[in-house]
């Protein structure tokens, strides 16, 4: 794990559901590219392999060309999937500010289903702000997402 991430002074979006599905059935959703691409961006270069490092593009701003450089830091199968998350410029201020992050995703069987709870931690505040705000409203969508398309015809 990153020190930003460890840092006591920093905040974490968590977000947590249950659903009907098997780990299995999420872990899936949450490691074929592809879908990945349904529920968040397409990545470039991804492999639930620890030490793999991949690449999300998004909206550009600013001196940042929209780069999402992340790799995978812990991979324990149909439980556990934890990747570094960085981005940003230093020269930009709110959106496109710089980012060092960790995004966690953890499977927990549970009665009638799995609970999926989504940790993405090392927001730095204020700097941060803008990131934490919009991209906790984000998470909710894209967990919701997940458990969609693992419902789906994958």
């Amino acid at each position: 794990m990153n020190e930003t991430a460890l840092k006591p002074d920093t905040k974490q979006i968590v977000v947590d559901e249950i659903f009907p599905h098997q780990p299995e059935t999420l872990w899936k959703t949450l490691t074929t590219a592809s879908l990945m691409g349904r529920w968040l961006m397409v990545p470039a270069g991804f492999e639930p392999v620890e030490g793999k490092r991949f690449t999300y593009q998004t909206t550009p701003a600013g001196a940042w060309d929209g780069t999402i450089e992340c790799q995978v830091l812990e991979v324990t199968e149909n439980e556990r999937l934890a990747y570094a998350w960085k981005g940003g410029h230093a020269e930009n201020a709110g959106y496109g500010s710089p980012l060092d992050t960790v995004v966690t995703f953890i499977l927990t069987r549970v009665e009638n289903g799995t609970r999926l709870r989504l940790i993405h931690s090392g927001f730095v505040l204020p700097k941060n702000e803008t990131a934490f705000q919009k991209m906790g409203e984000g998470w909710k969508k894209v967990v919701q997402n997940i458990g969609a398309i693992a419902g789906g015809n994958n």
